[in-house]
């Protein structure tokens, strides 16, 4: 696996630095994307903030599915259809 590493970015006037296009591909940032910046002792781990979020609610709700006693398909199928009779009922 390539790993790409910038060994001299220059951080500019207001703190700013340019990603280079390899890593905002490999990242799926365009312009305009938000990014987050995680602080780990020496060394900073930047992450598309959209794919950063949905680890955070994947890890939040770990679990959830099974307390809730929805562990099959038919179980999700089920509660979809619960929901959309209760829907229409309203």
């Amino acid at each position: 696996m390539h790993i790409p590493i910038v060994d001299h970015a220059k951080v500019m006037s207001k703190g700013q630095i340019t990603l280079p296009k390899d890593i905002r591909a490999k990242l799926g940032l365009s312009v305009g994307d938000r990014v987050t910046l995680i602080c780990e002792e020496d060394r900073v781990i930047l992450m598309n903030s959209a794919v950063y979020a949905m680890k955070m609610l994947q890890k939040e709700m770990e679990g959830e599915a099974e307390k809730a006693g929805i562990c099959t398909d038919d179980d999700i199928t089920n509660l979809v259809k619960d929901i959309r009779a209760e829907m229409e009922g309203l």
